[in-house]
């Protein structure tokens, strides 16, 4: 077999290449467009979503789902900042659509800006701002030995729009849940109260539960950002559970978009749960809360911060976490391929 002659075939000229570098954040997954995407118009990072979602969305699916990802990949478009503070700006996807902030992602964006030289590099931190959706996000990157260590990020205001609600969910009754934002909005609802211990052999039935009460939450009440109509929305349900390893404090399971199972903590439903706990007055200024994932990964979280937001008493939450690169990777579309914009099997 010439592997060679392999090697040094090249794609025709009409077909679309686009590159990535692949890393992960506590186990949940961030392909990162470097090039081959669109450039974006807009002034605003709200804009530029809107532009992603109404024109380019099959480059999302065509990079998200199979065959290139799969019903859980999660991504990122790396954009010009949109704010004077910030280095650049980033759009969040998924199997669903375009999101509106997202931790993990930011940790390893962070870790990938870094590493890569996107950003300069200083021992033995590096601050780094980024333009998101919901607002500007400061990292923090600890640095050792020339390699990101870890990072963490201040959040934007995070808030407790309500606590103790009950709903009527199908198949289940009434389900009790707290409702909070962290960049996105979620449902938190205690594991127990639903029969699950946020195990990994119950992802299928977190799915099942958990998007029957994103469902309903969704359609027996209005969900209303202060500020941006765009945000107005629940992203998804957080199923909360003992810790399994020593160590942590607690245990979360994400489920969002249509039907995806974060692998890591969740960087935004860990910063509603700050705003959850330091609401109940369970959590006091700078106490850390380690929350452990569905695989054992870890994000540790801390209230930095009481502000307001809009009519909301608030939180600037700061969450840490590790994040590793895991490829680069040069995809190809071929127009003649029926499958091209991808499809999702579950």
């Amino acid at each position: 077999m010439n592997t060679r002659s392999s090697l040094a075939w090249r794609a025709p000229k009409d077909w679309l290449r686009i590159r990535t570098i692949d890393a992960h954040a506590g186990g949940e997954p961030l392909r990162i467009f470097l090039d081959g995407f669109p450039d974006l118009p807009g002034d605003t990072l709200l804009a530029r979503r809107r532009a992603a979602r109404d024109r380019f969305d099959t480059l999302r699916t065509a990079l998200m789902w199979e065959p290139r990802g799969h019903a859980d990949m999660y991504g990122c478009v790396i954009t010009p900042a949109v704010t004077d503070e910030a280095d650049f700006g980033v759009l969040f996807l998924h199997n669903e659509g375009w999101s509106t902030m997202c931790g993990h992602g930011i940790i390893a964006v962070t870790k990938v800006a870094l590493e890569t030289g996107l950003v300069s590099m200083r021992t033995p931190e590096t601050i780094v701002r980024i333009d998101s959706p919901a607002g500007l996000i400061t990292a923090t990157a600890r640095i050792a030995a020339d390699r990101v260590r870890s990072v963490r990020f201040r959040n934007v205001p995070s808030f407790v729009l309500d606590l103790d609600q009950r709903v009527d969910v199908p198949g289940l009754g009434a389900v009790r849940y707290d409702l909070a934002f962290g960049g996105a909005f979620y449902a938190y609802v205690q594991a127990a109260d639903v029969g699950l211990t946020c195990a990994p052999e119950e992802v299928s039935k977190l799915i099942d539960v958990g998007m029957r009460i994103q469902r309903a939450v969704t359609a027996d009440r209005p969900i209303s950002h202060p500020f941006e109509e765009d945000l107005s929305f629940l992203y998804g349900t957080i199923f909360i559970a003992p810790p399994v390893s020593d160590g942590a404090d607690s245990r979360n399971v994400c489920i969002f978009a249509d039907g995806e199972v974060d692998r890591s903590p969740t960087g935004t439903g860990v910063s509603g749960r700050m705003a959850i706990h330091y609401a109940r007055g369970e959590i006091t200024l700078d106490e850390p809360l380690v929350i452990e994932s569905i695989v054992g990964s870890r994000f540790a979280g801390r209230v930095v911060e009481e502000t307001t937001f809009g009519p909301h008493p608030a939180v600037i939450p700061e969450v840490e976490g590790t994040a590793h690169i895991t490829g680069i990777h040069t995809f190809l579309i071929d127009p003649e391929d029926p499958l091209k914009d991808g499809f999702i099997l579950r």
